[in-house]
């Protein structure tokens, strides 16, 4: 079988044409991370909500590189594959399914205004302070995902 690729050109270089956003992007992107060490969010979920929210989002680069940085924290290839469909796939736990559905609530904010019942059932699953991480790296996941969808200032590696 032979693969071909296309080539998507990039649209902007977001580092060199908005280097203090970028860099206060990627400040906050370790605020989260440090509140996600705090919370005790382990690195395999962290990459399952990058992940979903990358997909929602429609975002190439980011779904590539945490789906290679899911499957190096060790999650198997099947709950990585799985996270698509996620509500319909019997991988995930009840605390993993609460991160993803607010994942899911918090990415399309537009239509859904993160109801009472998804955030019912978060609180049911997660403490406080692991829904404060959450909260805060869904915000920035959606962040990088923005910029990606627009700007294309980086491009998915085979």
């Amino acid at each position: 079988m032979t693969t071909t690729t296309v080539d998507i050109p990039v649209r902007l270089d977001v580092d060199a044409a908005a280097p203090v956003f970028s860099k206060a992007l990627a400040a906050l992107d370790a605020s989260a991370t440090r509140e996600l060490d705090a919370a005790g969010i382990e690195p395999g979920l962290r990459e399952l909500v990058r992940l979903r929210a990358s997909q929602l989002n429609g975002c190439a680069y980011c779904v590539d590189q945490h789906t290679k940085a899911a499957l190096g924290a060790g999650e198997p290839v099947g709950r990585v594959a799985a996270v698509s469909v996620w509500r319909e796939s019997p991988f995930f736990t009840a605390r993993e399914r609460a991160a993803l559905g607010l994942t899911d609530a918090m990415t399309r904010v537009a239509e859904t205004h993160v109801s009472d019942a998804d955030w019912r059932e978060a609180a049911a699953f997660l403490s406080p302070p692991e829904l404060g991480a959450l909260i805060a790296l869904i915000v920035v996941i959606n962040a990088w995902n923005t910029v990606g969808v627009t700007a294309r200032p980086w491009a998915p590696e085979l």
